[in-house]
């Protein structure tokens, strides 16, 4: 893969990201967090904070770019990630959707690994 087709990927993942950070709501305690790894390539949206009594902490997205794919680790999205990143234009053969086991993902129509 090429730099550029990573460069462009590290674009996409932290616009989607951004985006899903900026839902939330101006009254709500629980904060959305974004984590950017660029040295690494990983990515995280997390929510943090307290409601009433009650902590609430959790990854909502967790992406790793390797080996010049996007490895989707977790998605707790409505949309998914996936189809937001092919929307964008990226090749479903660079697209690894980590969280399936690797011996189901030959029956997707994304990467292997």
């Amino acid at each position: 893969r090429s730099m550029a087709n990573i460069e462009t990927y590290r674009e996409y993942v932290q616009s989607i990201l951004k985006k899903y950070e900026s839902y939330q709501s101006e009254n709500d305690p629980i904060e959305s967090q974004i984590i950017f790894d660029t040295e690494r390539d990983r990515y995280q949206l997390v929510h943090v904070g307290w409601r009433d009594w009650r902590r609430y902490y959790g990854c909502v997205v967790h992406i790793d770019i390797k080996d010049g794919k996007i490895w989707i680790q977790h998605d707790g999205t409505e949309i998914g990630i996936a189809n937001e990143l092919v929307d964008l234009g990226v090749p479903k053969q660079d697209i690894v959707l980590a969280f399936q086991a690797p011996y189901k993902r030959k029956f997707t129509e994304f990467a292997i690994g």
